[in-house]
């Protein structure tokens, strides 16, 4: 099977199976998903919806995380991972976003990059998902499935993955196949043991072709 056909396969799969994905992170603006993108690194989902309706009753907008203290707001965070970096990340993004950029959140890649706290896949994530931009994210789950599938090829980086992504995806699927690709990789196609045996996407898997098939047969 080449390339494009394994894209073709996993658009039509997932398209069946999964014609809405969205974001598991638990969000009302993009005020509250870009603060919960920035906790949720290195952390999961789980747990930073555990922790955000308080906090986002306290600090309800971009004017009052401004004018957040350091200490209380590290109160509300310190049960996810990193809350000193974060707390700082946090009050650092609302002073960028009020002094820089007005208090609007920018919504592009490069204006959001500026931000304290946020790297080019938390970018991606609020484009994709406020906006639905042509921007695909690239966490651990991404790079892992889409080289055991065989989407990419060599790839060494997110950066790379991300690049091999977009070159061989229709533009207008990109903020989807970004959901889909992570919500696989949490549920099916998991790091340790992926569970191949349920998994829809064997017939283009070059994974399953390569390792599962022998152990399979085995």
């Amino acid at each position: 099977m080449t390339r494009k056909q394994r894209f073709d396969f996993t658009i039509q799969y997932f398209e069946e199976v999964m014609p809405n994905p969205e974001t598991e992170l638990l969000y009302d603006s993009t005020y509250q998903l870009l603060v919960a993108v920035i906790l949720s690194a290195q952390c999961t989902d789980k747990r930073v919806n555990m922790t955000t309706p308080a906090l986002f009753e306290r600090y309800p907008d971009i004017p009052a995380l401004y004018n957040a203290d350091y200490e209380e707001l590290f109160s509300y965070i310190k049960s996810i991972s990193f809350p000193g970096n974060k707390t700082r990340h946090l009050l650092g993004m609302a002073k960028v976003v009020t002094e820089t950029f007005g208090g609007e959140i920018p919504m592009t890649v490069e204006q959001l990059v500026q931000l304290p706290g946020v790297g080019r896949k938390t970018a991606n994530v609020i484009t994709s998902v406020i906006d639905n931009q042509p921007n695909m994210a690239v966490d651990t789950h991404v790079f892992r499935v889409a080289a055991r599938i065989g989407l990419t090829v060599g790839a060494k980086n997110p950066l790379q993955t991300e690049q091999q992504l977009v070159k061989h995806l229709p533009k207008e699927l990109i903020y989807k196949y970004h959901h889909w690709l992570i919500l696989h990789g949490r549920y099916v196609c998991v790091a340790r043991r992926p569970k191949c045996e349920e998994c829809g996407l064997k017939p283009a898997c070059t994974y399953f072709e390569k390792v599962m098939r022998f152990e399979i047969d085995a």
